[in-house]
């Protein structure tokens, strides 16, 4: 068998036994890599001497009897948008392709804590600003599994290396669902962390604004649900360069499980409503209770959360977009300022004084509820960069993508799981819960998220 298509707690294991030597997970990983990677470019910045150097010190930590890590020799990879010491982070911008990072950010530095081999790092739309994956610096990433289908975004390179097995465990980000809609394309299982819960900062960018710091995050996209467990435990380890930071204590739920087939009103797929019966009818087998309440507002929450997320780009990111003069990017913003103007100082404040009450209401909502069963997106994964194709297939986009767009300006969790697939389509779910309460998503996808194998 190729150790490069084992999930990360099957590999762990195996090397922490002394069956298999991290080198030769790291190898089997790099070879993979030439023989796939050309045909994805999912990977863009390889470092195959530091992956073979940090196997090797793995290996050595192993014969002195002492513990590398719960992800010890595991290959994984890193996304282009967070710093790596000695890599630039480029964020799929040529004007950042001389940005070097001198030291770890919190995310990075926690998965080398952990024991990981960073064997590369993954592609990222230009500000990693579509669901769907291209740059001019980088090039485009290919889905491995549904090649006419995009492979999502913004983390659409860390989905398509892990769906083939270009490394275990992807790091990948996510502020308006590119952790979650990456996995739902790719046919693999994301998770979105809430607010706190993986300590973020870029040195070479500095502190982000206030719609960054409160719905931005990092978190682990994976083949099987034991890996996301790994991948959360490794990155959400304490950072005293994040003042959002939080401790994980993880607290006793009822089993009670919310059903949202069409939230909002949302026009979904039946393909995806039959997969969220299906799932349901499974927790409901397992002793969990089901119900159809009615929800706190999705579509306003997704409102205010492009205010705050396109404020950033009224202070210098119009700039950078100008500069940098990406095509997609510059289509994508333009469509964005078109749907949701620029902010006035009274929209901004009106916007945050509206977080506090929303934020109230699912938190509530979550009280009788621990966790909502509702779509990823209320289509199937669209074809590859039909975004850009016109303006009315760019809005069709956005009304689709409610449920990823939605949690994160209330700063929530979130989990993309596949679970199963056509001949032309992944199918997914998502579930949510509240602030802290990971490991309810977690608990679920034990339940509910098969082992994906990797796509050869």
């Amino acid at each position: 068998m190729d150790p490069a298509t084992l999930t990360a707690s099957a590999l762990a294991r195996l090397i922490r036994n002394r069956e298999l030597s991290a080198v030769e997970a790291a190898q089997a990983t790099l070879a993979r890599i030439d023989r796939l990677n050309p045909g994805l470019n999912a990977i863009v910045q390889r470092m195959d001497d530091q992956a073979l150097a940090a196997a090797q010190s793995i290996d050595a930590a192993l014969a002195r009897g002492e513990d590398p890590g719960p992800l010890a020799g595991v290959p994984v990879t890193v996304k282009v948008n967070i710093d790596q010491q000695g890599q630039a982070t480029t964020n799929g911008l040529r004007i950042q392709s001389d940005l070097v990072a001198t030291e770890d950010s919190p995310p990075v530095a926690n998965l080398r804590r952990a024991g990981a081999v960073i064997v590369g790092r993954t592609n990222t739309p230009a500000f990693s600003l579509r669901w769907f994956t291209r740059n001019a610096l980088h090039g485009a990433t290919k889905n491995p599994a549904f090649p006419a289908l995009t492979p999502g975004g913004s983390s659409g390179g860390a989905a398509s290396a892990t769906a083939a097995g270009l490394g275990a465990i992807a790091h990948g980000t996510d502020i308006a669902g590119s952790i979650r809609y990456p996995a739902y394309a790719c046919g693999i299982h994301g998770l979105r962390p809430g607010l706190g819960r993986v300590p973020a900062f870029n040195a070479t960018a500095g502190d982000r604004l206030i719609g960054g710091q409160l719905m931005a995050t990092s978190g682990p996209l994976a083949r099987s649900a034991a890996d996301l467990r790994l991948g959360l435990q490794a990155l959400s380890q304490p950072d005293p360069r994040d003042p959002w930071h939080t401790a994980y204590s993880p607290a006793p739920y009822p089993k009670r499980a919310a059903l949202a087939l069409t939230p909002d009103g949302l026009q979904t797929d039946p393909a995806i409503q039959a997969a969220l019966t299906e799932a349901a009818k499974t927790l409901e087998a397992q002793g969990w209770d089901i119900g159809t309440p009615t929800l706190p507002p999705f579509r306003e929450a997704m409102e205010l959360q492009l205010t705050l997320w396109l404020s950033e780009f009224g202070l210098g990111g119009a700039d950078a977009i100008a500069r940098e003069a990406d095509p997609d990017a510059s289509f994508v913003h333009g469509e964005l300022t078109r749907l949701a103007p620029a902010p006035t100082l009274e929209s901004f404040m009106r916007a945050l004084q509206s977080r506090a009450r929303l934020a109230r209401l699912w938190r509530a909502f979550f009280t009788d509820w621990p966790v909502l069963l509702t779509p990823v997106s209320g289509a199937l994964p669209f074809p590859d960069h039909y975004d850009t194709s016109s303006p009315n297939a760019f809005a069709k986009v956005i009304v689709a993508q409610m449920p990823q767009i939605a949690p994160p300006f209330m700063g929530l969790p979130g989990l993309a799981l596949t679970t199963s697939r056509t001949a032309t389509h992944p199918i997914g779910i998502q579930a949510l819960a509240d602030r802290g309460n990971e490991h309810i998503l977690l608990d679920l996808a034990d339940l509910l998220a098969p082992e994906i194998p990797a796509i050869s």
